[in-house]
Parts: structure tokens; C-alpha cells; sequence
């Protein structure tokens, strides 16, 4: 028995075709893909360029963490920042945030993978790509990964593996 994309369409409800979900830009860690990640969370999130840069420092890699990022919709309680970020930028950071928490975690549980971002950019778009597709060969893709000797930990969304067997 094996996980089909018609299980993943009916336990997650989520659309198993349309759009391709491929971020290739940010396949690797460069200078370039660097400054073009950081230019797109500042453009897509509304963050100065600065702010950006900071984190990625922080989060050492083509990343943000998710306290950075929660911050971006949620300020903290109490805080005196009376300037909320437009409506798409907010979304943005949500989707971005949950997508990051159960269709593709990661192994740090803390990080976000700022190619992700690429996808939100038309948020009308959101809807049309294939996620549940998507979040299968993620699965399959980390599963294989668990597999070898000196690994120790599994990610991808495994609510699939619980709910399925």
C-alpha cells in the first residue's frame, strides 16, 4: 500500500493538479540567489531591505525563521507599531507560514524557505497549483531520505502517514 494523489485530494481536500509547484531559482545558495531572495521577501512581504538582510543573516541560508515571520501579521502584544503592512503582504506571510508548518516543514522546525515565497507572489494564482501533488513527492522525497543509516529525523507533511495506515 502506498499514499495516492487521490487520497491526498480526499483527505486534504487540496488540488492534486493544476499549476506546477517548482522553485528553481533558489536551488542553490549564491551571492545572486541570495540579493534575489532577499529583494523578493522585501517586495512580497513589504519588509525594508535591511530588516531582510538581518534575518538571512540570522537564519544562515535562503531562509527566514518563523518568529520573523509570524511577526509580519502578528504583532507582538503591547507593541506601539500602529502601521500594519497591506492586506497582501499580510496574506502572504500567513500562507507562507502555514505552508512552511504542514505541507513542507522542514527538519529545523524553526525555518521558513524563502522559495516558497515565489509562489505567493500572485496570490489569485494560489488556488491553481497542484499542493497536494506537491506535498506527496515531498513526502516520498524526505521518506526516501529517512531511510539511509545516519538519519535521525523525517519531515514532510506526515498527518498523510498517520491518517493512511
Amino acid at each position: 500500500m502506498s499514499i495516492s494523489l487521490e487520497d491526498v485530494s480526499i483527505l486534504l481536500k487540496i488540488p492534486v493538479t493544476g499549476k506546477v509547484v517548482a522553485v528553481e531559482n533558489f536551488a542553490r545558495y549564491t551571492e545572486e540567489s541570495r540579493s534575489d531572495a532577499i529583494k523578493l521577501v522585501s517586495k512580497l512581504l513589504g519588509v525594508s531591505i535591511e530588516d531582510v538582510e538581518d534575518e538571512v543573516n540570522i537564519s544562515k541560508g535562503l531562509t527566514v525563521r518563523k518568529c520573523w515571520l509570524k511577526s509580519r501579521w502578528c504583532p507582538k502584544a503591547g507593541s506601539r507599531n500602529t502601521t500594519y503592512p497591506p492586506v497582501e503582504c499580510t496574506a502572504r506571510a500567513y500562507l507562507l507560514y502555514l505552508l512552511s508548518c504542514t505541507l513542507f516543514a522542514d527538519k529545523s522546525g524553526s525555518r521558513v524557505s524563502i522559495a516558497l515565497l515565489k509562489l505567493l507572489e500572485d496570490l489569485d494564482d494560489v488556488g491553481k497549483y497542484a499542493w497536494g501533488a506537491a506535498a506527496l513527492a515531498y513526502l516520498y522525497r524526505h521518506l526516501g531520505s529517512a531511510t539511509r543509516v545516519q538519519v535521525s529525523q523525517i519531515v514532510g507533511y506526515l498527518t498523510l502517514l498517520e491518517v493512511y495506515y
